[in-house]
């Protein structure tokens, strides 16, 4: 991914560093592989508000991705390289053998023509999707499972890459990018290598206009409300929250309040947290 800083002919590229999609080598994409996606605007099932700030945005279609890689010991050969509007790393088109196509998550260097497979008689090489009982440790992986069969789950993010550390007692331990260190079920699939498009995280919009189109709308400060509206608005002049520790619009402790469960049933699995 290349990066570029744009000349500041208006105050909207003044400060923007837009992605020059050097890495794409198809716009349109696989029509038998879209899906309609229904905009929701952050409300739940009840039709009521449960994330804010969400809403409008430009039209897109929903990429089938396939995180679960369960076609074994079928070959198949990259297509292209795509963008997916519905995440920050890019996907690829593949087509197997038998004719099937599918979109996967990019790998750091992967390339037209490179030919992928999944299985556990795969090779150890990039784009191809084993259980971890089969990669070696010190690899790094990505699209993770955390229960075998349920479809990768942990490192989809632009950049992210997962280190095999160990294996003990049917289990493996890896090292997520946040720092912790947990143990998974060697059954559980990964794919080998790095997710692309790592300087996705320095691209830097420029405007607000570009941030309603990705169905982001403005952010009120809870300071500048009234009471009624807020627990921090209100005051005399410049005032602060008013409250000894922050609050959401609810009511309830933001900022530091633990929201894990005590007694979660994966909790047993975590070995290192990531702030410890």
């Amino acid at each position: 991914m290349a990066l570029k800083q744009k000349r500041p002919m208006t105050p909207g590229t003044r400060f923007q560093i837009a992605d020059t999609f050097e890495d794409i080598t198809r716009t349109t994409p696989e029509k038998s592989l879209l899906a309609t996606l229904k905009k929701k605007a952050g409300r739940d099932n009840l039709g009521r508000v449960s994330a804010r700030h969400r809403g409008g945005g430009s039209r897109k279609h929903y990429r089938m991705i396939d995180f679960k890689r369960t076609r074994d010991n079928v070959p198949a050969k990259v297509e292209s390289i795509e963008y997916d509007p519905n995440r920050n790393c890019r996907i690829a088109l593949i087509k197997y053998q038998d004719g099937e196509l599918s979109y996967i998550l990019a790998p750091l260097g992967l390339e037209i023509g490179q030919d992928i497979m999944s299985g556990e008689e795969a090779e150890i090489s990039l784009g191809n999707a084993l259980p971890l009982r089969a990669i070696p440790l010190g690899s790094v992986v990505h699209n993770v499972e955390m229960t075998p069969g349920h479809g990768g789950q942990l490192a989809r993010s632009a950049g992210t890459a997962i280190m095999l550390l160990a294996k003990e007692g049917g289990y493996a331990i890896i090292r997520l990018p946040s720092g912790e260190q947990r143990k998974v079920h060697l059954e559980c699939r990964a794919t080998v290598g790095q997710l692309g498009n790592t300087d996705a995280k320095n691209v830097r919009l420029g405007k607000a206009g570009r941030m309603r189109h990705r169905g982001r709308r403005p952010k009120v400060r809870g300071t500048a409300m009234n009471p009624c509206d807020h627990p921090h608005g209100g005051g005399e002049g410049r005032a602060g929250a008013g409250r000894c520790h922050p609050m959401t619009p609810t009511g309830k402790p933001a900022l530091g309040k633990k929201t894990r469960k005590e007694r979660k049933n994966s909790s047993r699995f975590i070995l290192r947290r990531r702030k410890a």
